[in-house]
């Protein structure tokens, strides 16, 4: 990845983080005790218009090495 790349995303993240405080600690909350081989995970957008969009993703060991690496970056922000 682009160094240059990387550092605009850093960046974009600390704002991410400022508009949406809750966001790091509800991912805390979950990552020690909940992010367990096949937990599911379920999101659902409700757009301006009240469209509603529903998802959810049943938890892999390769997908708590992603969030425990992203969880890493923002620890050392």
């Amino acid at each position: 990845m682009n160094p240059m790349s990387l550092m605009q995303l850093q960046q974009r993240f600390q704002i991410f983080q400022q508009e949406h405080p809750k966001i790091i600690a509800f991912f805390k909350a979950i990552g020690n005790d909940s992010m367990k081989e096949g937990t599911i995970i379920a999101v659902k957008v409700t757009t301006p218009d009240g469209k509603e969009i529903e998802s959810n993703i049943k938890i892999t060991a390769n997908d708590i090495t992603t969030f425990q690496q992203i969880m890493d970056i923002a620890k050392n922000r």
